[in-house]
């Protein structure tokens, strides 16, 4: 062959990888980072569902009374906790089965338990807020993420204190809330002057004795302090920005689920509800808020005359496995299939398992998604074309066109779908990289075994 036909192909080729780089590379770095978080922390635990635990055990296990441990005696746990700094002993996610656990959860049920009208007025006027800080009439393009962060800190910090979200609160608790959720995915390091400037807040205001919420004694002002923010900004306010951003996302490129809201959004005969209840629950199925919640077992547990997991096993519940199974199996993005289908049969667990730790907001999240939702679609037509995934690490790029203005044409739907595309290239290694340190860097801080080591109750 010709030295010209040699560099020709050669250059072919080259092209051919270059133009499929956003189709394989992004899924071989996951595999990647997988294998080496794996190298790092050796094996973790049983799956679950997985060999030993099949589906159809899952909420049974989950439900077992010995599935009660946390955090202490699983390596997987000195990840987390690194990633929750400051004050992850004061998470109530991780807290161990006792006293304080209890009297953790009682505060934050106390919290949680607003009226369903109350709920639906404050996630309302918060969205209000902070749409009305969008150009007026003009299409805005923005990451649906970053748009939700601002209304949930408003609710949070007042369901919290009890009076309105002042500006300088608002922009440490979203900056506190985008930190923590950058890091767990892996697309930035830790920043913990950002989270602590949101601490030394929150701890003045518990000593100045203007936060209604605080735990009872022996827990200190820091400890509170570490509880608010652990609970409140960083997992109500992450969850639900990832939840809406889901959402909207899903509708912006669902248009049959689209127009079917519109045509009820405000009806007052209760369908407009049952209809929005059926697309966040199809949300919520498709693309599970929690990935994989760990338990360490007090005592055995029988799964069936065949097995029997020992005390001291560290299970995995996968959330998305498991909704994968059942009636309800595929992936497929359809609210309809909530007609003919019951919640309780369709392995469907968005809020955990009532019996062990299920989310406390399970009750309030919906109402607040619906008014939030309800905002955003009387003022918007959304549209999006960027790969809409789980972990959702793009942050739900969206155009936003208010009534009269002018939608994107295909020249932008075709810049956002391939600037998406290309970005997630870019993105994949970024995570490969910086999720790799993280996951050495929490190996050698072993946050939660010192912990424990220090014989802390």
């Amino acid at each position: 062959m010709s030295a010209p036909l040699v560099l020709l192909s050669t250059v072919v080729a080259v092209l051919a990888v270059a133009w499929t780089l956003p189709r394989w590379l992004p899924p071989a770095v996951v595999r990647l980072r997988e294998r080496i978080f794996t190298r790092v922390n050796g094996a973790e635990g049983i799956p679950v569902p997985g060999p030993l635990v099949g589906p159809e055990h899952f909420e049974r296990v989950y439900a077992h009374p010995a599935a009660d441990g946390r955090s202490r005696g699983a390596g997987l746990s000195d990840l987390f906790w690194y990633w929750l700094a400051p004050g992850p002993q004061m998470h109530q996610e991780h807290l161990e089965p006792g006293e304080r656990y209890r009297a953790v959860a009682r505060t934050t049920r106390r919290v949680l338990a607003v009226p369903h009208a109350r709920s639906t007025e404050l996630a309302g006027a918060a969205a209000r807020r902070v749409l009305d800080e969008l150009p007026a009439g003009r299409t805005s393009r923005v990451r649906l993420r970053d748009l939700m962060m601002p209304i949930w800190a408003e609710v949070y910090h007042e369901l919290v204190f009890g009076e309105a979200c002042p500006p300088d609160a608002r922009a440490l608790i979203v900056a506190n809330a985008d930190d923590v959720v950058t890091a767990l995915k892996c697309c930035g390091l830790r920043h913990l002057d950002r989270r602590e400037r949101l601490t030394r807040y929150l701890r003045a205001r518990v000593e100045a004795g203007t936060a209604p919420v605080t735990l009872p004694e022996p827990f200190t002002a820091e400890e509170t302090a570490w509880y608010l923010q652990g609970a409140f900004f960083n997992t109500a306010v992450v969850q639900m920005s990832e939840a809406m951003a889901h959402l909207l996302l899903a509708v912006a490129q669902h248009p049959p689920t689209r127009r079917e809201l519109l045509a009820t959004l405000d009806d007052l005969d209760g369908e407009g509800d049952r209809v929005l209840d059926r697309v966040i629950d199809e949300t919520l199925r498709v693309h599970p808020l929690f990935g994989v919640a760990h338990r360490i077992t007090s005592a055995p547990i029988e799964v069936d005359a065949a097995v029997t997991l020992p005390a001291g096993s560290v299970l995995l519940f996968n959330y998305l496995a498991f909704q994968r199974t059942g009636p309800a199996a595929d992936d497929a993005f359809d609210p309809t299939r909530w007609l003919t289908v019951r919640r309780g049969d369709a392995h469907f667990v968005p809020f955990g398992v009532a019996a062990n730790r299920a989310c406390p907001a399970r009750g309030v999240a919906p109402v607040m998604m619906r008014a939030v939702t309800r905002e955003v679609l009387r003022r918007y037509a959304l549209v999006s074309t960027v790969r809409h995934t789980r972990s959702l690490p793009n942050r739900g790029p969206c155009f936003l066109v208010p009534a009269g203005a002018r939608p994107p044409g295909p020249a932008r739907r075709w810049l956002m779908r391939c600037g998406d595309r290309w970005s997630d290239v870019g993105r994949s290694l970024v995570q490969l990289v910086l999720g790799s340190w993280m996951v050495i860097d929490a190996r050698r801080q072993r946050l939660c075994a010192r912990y424990f080591e220090e014989v802390r109750p």
